[in-house]
C-alpha cells in the first residue's frame, strides 16, 4: 500500500450531522511531495473533510486512502496534525512540549528534545526553548505546537487553518517552515479561508463550498478562470473618453479598469492616442486567487473572506 502514487485520496466522502450534509461527495487526490490547499469560506466543510481523511471521524459514505493505507490510523505515526483547536500543557517548557508531542508518535525522548532545540532555533524561537508555554505569546505557542506536530518528521503534514490568529512575523515563519518541510520531502495538506497564503504556497488546491468540491487544480488554473484586467490612466479625461473604452470600464481612482479585450489592447490604445488622451499609466494584471475564489463559490459565500491588497501579481 505504501507505493500508492498519491499521499491522500478521497473518493465520494459524505458526512451528515442530523439532516444536514456537511460534506457532500468530496473527491480529493493529493500528490506526494506537494503543498495542497483546501480552500473555502467558514462552514464550508473543510475541517470535517480533514478529520475524515485522518480517521478522527468516520464518513457516512465514501473511501479514503492515507499514505497507502485504507484505514487512516494505520498510517498514524507517519502523519503530523495541527488541529484548528490549539492546545498545549501551559506548565510545560517549549522544548519539552515539542518532545512530548513527538513521543506520542513514537519518537524517543532524547531525540525529540534535540530536534526541538534545533527546530526552535531555525524558526527564530531559540530564546524560548526553556520558557513555559503560559509565558509565550499566542503566536509563539501556536508555532511551538506546529513544531511538535512535525518533530517526528512525518511523511504527511495536515494543518487545519494554521495561519489563524498569527501576526505577520509568525505567518512568515510558518510559511518558511511549510516550504522547508516540503523540501524535506513531506506532503503538506492545509485548510484555509485566506487566499494570500494559498496563492503563495500551493502546488495544487481544491475549493470547497457548501460541502462540495467546486474546483480542483493549480493556482494558475484557478486564476485563469477570469480574464486579465487592464488599468488605464489617461493624460487627461473628459466626458467623451468613456465612449472609447470597453462597455465594462469603471472608474478606478484617477483611471479606469476593464477586462482585457478579446482582440487585445493594441487597437484600443491606438484609438485613445489618436483621440489625444494619451497614456499616463497602463497595467495588465492577472486576477488574484481571491477574485477566482469569488467566481468559484459566489459572491455571498466569499463576502467574509478578506482580499489582501498585495494579493494581485502580474
Amino acid at each position: 500500500m505504501s507505493s500508492h502514487p498519491s499521499a491522500v485520496v478521497a473518493d465520494g466522502l459524505v458526512k451528515r450531522f442530523g439532516d444536514r450534509r456537511v460534506v457532500d461527495g468530496v473527491d480529493l487526490v493529493v500528490p506526494r511531495g506537494a503543498i495542497y490547499g483546501v480552500l473555502g469560506p467558514n462552514g464550508a466543510g473543510k475541517t470535517t473533510t480533514l478529520r475524515m481523511l485522518l480517521g478522527i471521524i468516520e464518513p457516512d459514505e465514501g473511501e479514503r486512502i492515507l499514505l497507502g493505507a485504507r484505514h487512516p490510523r494505520d498510517a498514524g505515526d507517519r502523519v503530523g496534525y495541527l488541529p484548528e483547536e490549539r492546545g498545549l500543557y501551559p506548565a510545560m517548557k517549549a522544548r519539552e512540549a515539542i518532545a512530548f508531542m513527538g513521543a506520542l508518535r513514537g519518537l524517543d525522548w532524547a531525540t525529540g528534545r534535540a530536534r526541538a532545540a534545533e527546530m526552535l532555533e531555525a524558526a527564530g524561537l531559540g530564546h524560548a526553548a526553556d520558557e513555559k508555554i503560559r509565558k509565550l505569546s499566542k503566536g509563539m505557542a501556536q508555532l511551538v505546537q506546529l513544531l511538535g506536530s512535525v518533530v517526528h518528521r512525518p511523511d504527511l503534514i495536515v494543518l487545519d487553518e494554521p495561519f489563524s490568529g498569527l501576526d505577520p512575523v509568525n505567518q512568515e515563519r510558518l510559511e518558511a517552515l511549510i516550504l522547508a518541510e516540503r523540501d524535506r520531502g513531506a506532503t503538506i495538506l492545509f485548510s484555509t479561508h485566506v487566499m494570500a497564503h494559498a496563492q503563495r504556497l500551493c502546488d495544487r488546491l481544491a475549493v470547497i463550498a457548501g460541502g462540495r468540491r467546486r474546483f480542483e487544480g493549480t493556482v494558475d488554473e484557478a486564476r485563469g478562470l477570469l480574464p486579465p484586467q487592464v488599468r488605464y490612466v489617461p493624460h487627461h479625461a473628459d466626458t467623451a473618453l468613456a465612449g472609447l473604452l470597453p462597455a465594462d470600464a469603471a472608474r478606478d481612482g484617477d483611471g479606469w479598469r476593464f477586462q482585457l479585450p478579446a482582440e487585445g489592447i493594441e487597437g484600443l490604445l491606438t484609438r485613445l492616442i489618436a483621440a489625444g488622451y494619451g497614456i499616463a499609466g497602463l497595467a495588465i494584471e492577472r486576477p488574484g486567487l481571491h477574485e477566482a475564489f469569488v467566481r468559484i463559490v459566489g459572491e455571498a459565500a466569499a463576502a467574509a473572506t478578506p482580499a489582501p491588497a498585495t494579493e494581485r501579481a502580474a
